[in-house]
């Protein structure tokens, strides 16, 4: 009889499975904005991914948050429903996605300090070598490579993994009461009266107009990206720690990198071999020294409903 597995392992593995779903986020955004304007997508993004969550929601019974979990839930849409997903469309209107990607690196570091300030983590110092080297692997790359950037779209960039951090963090922390699937759907529905009129308002004139490519954007960014990708990345976090298992997310430029490469033809430097090898270097250091996070933070409460 196979040994289950303990719940820091399960929390790494659903961690891993977020980021793959989520690598392909920005080279979706990427196709949906060639023929979609970014305010259009984020809201329709967000409206599609609430209209299932909603129905998630209602067949599965799940209780209402408390009135104290509304706030934070409202901290989660801002970050990870609307500031993440706007703020990457309209970058991506001035930078390439392979270009975009390399600011993820910043996220895992993000997502950290967010996750002390917020959750009260307190991984070993050594950890923060190793998530310090990774993400400035990622972000070197990122210079070297990427000179030809816009000021804007780096800017928008840099806004987004503040914002994505935050969220991530502190759905992370309501993940451990609610569930993931739970913290993201209620986000997503507390965002619908917000988005809906968003994405009417800035429907296209013509759907003839739109190339397939860009629907299959869309459809990506709102079922996998919106919704699919964080039950897993919620769950991981509440389980492996929020400061450790975000340090999975140093992985996501590179499977970004692949899938740009594969579906956007964008060019990838070789030196991004290199560069993969330091950053999974620093993901196990990471995860050695970040078992204090993880220690530090109690098993996830009984979920309610």
């Amino acid at each position: 009889m196979r040994k289950p597995l303990d719940s820091t392992t399960d929390g790494w593995l659903c961690g891993l499975a977020g980021v793959l779903i989520f690598s392909g986020s920005l080279p979706a955004t990427r196709l949906a904005v060639l023929g979609l304007d970014p305010l259009f997508l984020t809201g329709a993004r967000a409206t599609l991914a609430g209209a299932l969550g909603a129905l998630l929601l209602l067949v599965l019974r799940a209780p209402r948050p408390e009135r104290h979990e509304v706030w934070p839930l409202v901290i989660v849409a801002l970050g990870v429903v609307v500031g993440f997903p706007l703020l990457t469309a309209l970058a991506l209107r001035h930078v390439s996605s392979a270009h975009a990607i390399v600011f993820v690196g910043l996220l895992p570091l993000a997502t950290a300090i967010f996750g002390v300030l917020r959750a009260g983590e307190r991984p070993q110092p050594a950890f923060w070598v190793f998530s310090a080297i990774g993400s400035g692997a990622v972000v070197a790359f990122a210079l070297r490579h990427g000179v030809d950037a816009s000021p804007i779209g780096d800017a928008l960039m840099l806004a987004a993994i503040v914002a994505c951090g935050l969220g991530y963090a502190e759905g992370a922390r309501l993940s451990r009461r609610l569930g993931g699937w739970q913290v993201i759907c209620w986000a997503l529905v507390i965002s619908l009266p917000v988005m809906a009129p968003l994405a009417w308002a800035f429907l296209p004139a013509s759907f003839a107009a739109v190339g397939a490519a860009s629907w299959w954007g869309l459809a990506y960014v709102s079922l996998f990206s919106m919704l699919i990708g964080f039950v897993f990345w919620y769950r991981g976090l509440a389980l492996g720690g929020i400061a450790g298992v975000g340090q999975l997310q140093l992985l996501q430029p590179f499977f970004g990198f692949v899938l740009a490469a594969l579906l956007l033809h964008e060019a990838v430097p070789p030196a991004m071999i290199a560069v993969t090898v330091v950053v999974i270097g620093c993901v196990a250091g990471a995860r050695r020294f970040g078992r204090g996070a993880a220690a530090s933070t109690r098993a996830p409460q009984a979920q309610r409903g």
